[in-house]
């Protein structure tokens, strides 16, 4: 069905042609799950927190702002990285990779935005944020920068839709500023990352010592750098099964080459301030935080480090891919951990509608980057390969 609505759509408008890639039945799960999620995001707005959602007046966080937001963000960070390789340092032979690295940054922060508005008790109240200004928030600084940086991501990515309509004084103006654009998302990406860190650093009574420092802001930095470049390759090599692209083998190996020292810096860095701050006996204390922080650490961070310093490793397309999901999933751990395992409060568990909300807005995400690929021109117009050294 979805073919024959593809070649319809292509014999009526060819100048805006659909690639009719399969849709396979993974994605038509994807799909589905999407719909009810959204589904769910209605309902919760018509009913409000309590019905739709576990949290309380001792628990302002959850599971959506834990998942969907803070590793949503961290996981997004990549764009900014690869973003700065290409263009900043005009690294041609990376173009290849940069338009579906920057989607994938739009669309998580998008997912990021949107998480706020289902998160929020007055959703209809967050414009309140552009008039009412208090400066001293770390959530101000936070707010602002995601937004603008949202603009930014739109604007770099304006140029693929501005391709597919033809629309080259538009076209030309982007590319014109281009390097302004990329210099200032840099900038916006830096300070939220960092700043989502200075948030929990005022609450080192709520957040376990494990997870609480005052270099959170340099962690997160780090962290979202690492983990965000390793998204990257993840989302590359499912495109590249997905749609018969090649997956770039070759540039992702250049890449992941600074991964082991980025990857690295965040584990010196963090043990050594557990060390300093004389918190180390807290990792041998045993419990829940004890086994929550090493399962973190080792196959988060440690595992993915040693997996991308191992050239053998590197230069394989499954090596790469594996290694990249280990750090994805450690980012996911690490935020969640920080932000709900291990802050005091109520006792908190997710219910069903938060969990079919924050899967459905997963493959809300899945469904943006699915529609992109097959509208707008997102990689050359190649013969289908699954692999490309």
């Amino acid at each position: 069905m979805a073919a024959r609505m593809i070649n319809m759509w292509n014999t009526r408008f060819p100048k805006y042609r659909v690639r009719n890639y399969p849709f396979g039945p993974g994605l038509k799960l994807i799909y589905t799950l999407a719909a009810i999620g959204m589904g769910l995001v209605v309902w919760r707005w018509i009913v409000g927190l309590g019905p739709s959602s576990n949290l309380n007046d001792g628990r302002g966080w959850g599971l959506w702002i834990a998942f969907d937001m803070m590793a949503g963000i961290a996981l997004a960070g990549g764009a900014f990285t690869l973003a700065a390789v290409v263009y900043i340092f005009n690294l041609k032979r990376f173009y290849h990779i940069a338009r579906p690295s920057i989607l994938t940054g739009f669309i998580g922060y998008i997912l990021g935005a949107f998480t706020l508005l289902v998160d929020l008790g007055q959703p209809q109240r967050i414009w309140h944020l552009l008039i009412y200004w208090n400066v001293h928030s770390p959530l101000f600084e936070i707010g602002w920068c995601v937004m603008l940086y949202l603009t930014v991501l739109a604007l770099e990515f304006s140029p693929a839709v501005f391709e597919w309509l033809g629309w080259k004084v538009p076209l030309k103006i982007i590319r014109a500023i281009m390097i302004p654009l990329i210099v200032a998302g840099i900038t916006l990406s830096t300070l939220h990352q960092s700043t989502l860190g200075t948030m929990l650093t005022i609450m080192p009574d709520r957040i376990h010592p494990l997870w609480h420092s005052y270099l959170l802001p340099l962690l997160f930095y780090i962290s979202a750098i690492g983990c965000g470049t390793a998204m990257l390759i993840f989302e590359s090599f499912h495109s590249a099964r997905t749609y018969g692209y090649p997956f770039k083998l070759g540039l992702w190996k250049q890449i992941s080459k600074a991964l082991p020292w980025i990857l690295g810096l965040y584990i010196v860095i963090r043990m050594a301030d557990i060390i300093i701050s004389g918190k180390i006996s807290y990792v041998f204390e045993g419990g829940a935080p004890t086994t929550a922080f090493l399962i973190e650490m080792i196959i988060g961070f440690v595992v993915p480090a040693v997996m991308f310093a191992i050239p053998r490793i590197r230069g394989s397309i499954h090596g790469l891919a594996w290694a990249a999901f280990f750090a994805v999933v450690g980012v996911a751990m690490n935020r969640i951990n920080h932000s709900v395992s291990f802050l005091k409060g109520s006792f908190y568990l997710p219910n069903w509608t938060e969990l079919m909300i924050s899967v459905g807005l997963t493959c809300f995400g899945i469904v943006l980057y699915d529609l992109a690929v097959r509208f707008l021109p997102m990689y050359p117009e190649v013969p289908p390969k699954t692999a490309e050294a």
